[in-house]
Order: structure tokens, then C-alpha cells, then sequence
């Protein structure tokens, strides 16, 4: 399997190691959500906030994911833990598919796997990205 490039923001990157370093004080380093995490910030291409492509998921983004295997569409919006409200389709980045979402664009099918197999989901639409918006640094 190939490995896909993500793409992130400088104020992405630095709240999302601000995050893991607060969670390694916390005596959390050991998680696995975190080590995908961290794996992905690893591997990220970072670029201002103004530089981002409209059609790739950052945080605070309203995306709609297609179930390819259901054919069923939902609507999430990636947030941080404390922001977090599955009432409200907020999932957080440390939930796996949060952190399985994060640099993905448009089109893209997001894998990720559960516990009776392999869930996947592609992109169909950001329907709200801050960078977007105007809103660069939140």
C-alpha cells in the first residue's frame, strides 16, 4: 500500500505538537491514537496557512465522507479533543478516523481499520475550511 502525502498547516503542526507534548506530561505517551498522530505530523508536508489547498482537511474543517461501503454520507467536522461532541459530528484528531483525516483531500478514500475489518470513506466535499474562510491562525 502506498503511502499518500499530507499536507498540514504551520498552526495545525504546532497546536498538534502542543497537544502530544501535554499529553506525553500527562503520562498518556503510550497511546496508540497518539503515536498515529504523531507518525502523521512526522510525515506531513507543512505550508502557511495561507498557502493550503482549499480541497484538503484541516482542523476545525466540515467534511462529507462517503461510506463506500455502506453508500451512506455523513457529515463531520475535525476538531480538538475538548471540542469534541459526537451528538454533533465533531471528532476529535486523537479519535482514528480524526487522525486518519487530517491532510486528506478531496477525492481521496480514507482506510482505516475496525474492528471487523477495513472501514472506507472518500472525501467528497469540504464544506468549511477555516483557511478558506480567511480564518488563518485560530
Amino acid at each position: 500500500m502506498l503511502t499518500r502525502e499530507i499536507v498540514i498547516t504551520h498552526a495545525d503542526r504546532r497546536r498538534l505538537g502542543t497537544l502530544l507534548e501535554r499529553a506525553a506530561a500527562d503520562g498518556l505517551a503510550d497511546a496508540r491514537y497518539l503515536h498515529d498522530l504523531e507518525h502523521e505530523l512526522e510525515r506531513a508536508v507543512v505550508v502557511d496557512p495561507s498557502e493550503i489547498d482549499d480541497d484538503v482537511i484541516t482542523m476545525n474543517s466540515k467534511v462529507r465522507l462517503r461510506d463506500l461501503d455502506a453508500d451512506g454520507v455523513e457529515t463531520f467536522t475535525l476538531v480538538y479533543p475538548r471540542d469534541a461532541n459526537i451528538d454533533e459530528n465533531r471528532i476529535s484528531i486523537l479519535a482514528p478516523i480524526g487522525t486518519a483525516l487530517i491532510g486528506y483531500r478531496v477525492g481521496d478514500v480514507v482506510e482505516w481499520p475496525v474492528p471487523n475489518g477495513t472501514a472506507r470513506l472518500r472525501v467528497e466535499e469540504i464544506l468549511y475550511q477555516p483557511e478558506r474562510a480567511g480564518v488563518l491562525d485560530r
